[in-house]
């Protein structure tokens, strides 16, 4: 159960690129195509389109991090992962309360229970 939740944090990171992608592609390929260098600062919509895309690797990090700890049995890190990406989706829906960082907080949630054994 520990590693399938950490890999579900990993697809999730997956996800926010993929969905970046479909629901941004044309501010990305805007950007990218005027050589990246400073190009994703404005419009608003480019300076969003790359931090969504940004923060999907970030995720797949916090979820790898979690496989290996699940793997090892080093519960302190894996309910350390949970527990940062738990603060993150918290701030996150109070932010914007229909948003994906629901995903985020049920993940985030059942990782922080199951590293204490309640899952």
């Amino acid at each position: 159960m520990n590693i399938a939740l950490a890999w579900l944090l990993f697809a999730l990171g997956i996800g926010h690129i993929v969905y970046a992608f479909v629901k941004f592609g044309s501010p990305l390929m805007g950007g990218l195509k005027a050589g990246c260098v400073g190009q994703f600062g404005a419009p608003e919509v480019r300076r969003t389109a790359f931090w969504f895309v940004m923060f999907g690797p970030l995720l797949m990090f916090a979820g790898q991090v979690a496989v290996h700890a699940a793997a090892i049995g080093d519960m302190g890190l894996y309910k350390l992962v949970g527990v940062y990406l738990l603060v993150v989706s918290i701030v996150g829906v109070i932010a914007i309360p229909k948003s994906p960082f629901l995903l985020g907080l049920l993940i985030s949630a059942s990782i922080v229970a199951a590293g204490y054994g309640l899952v």
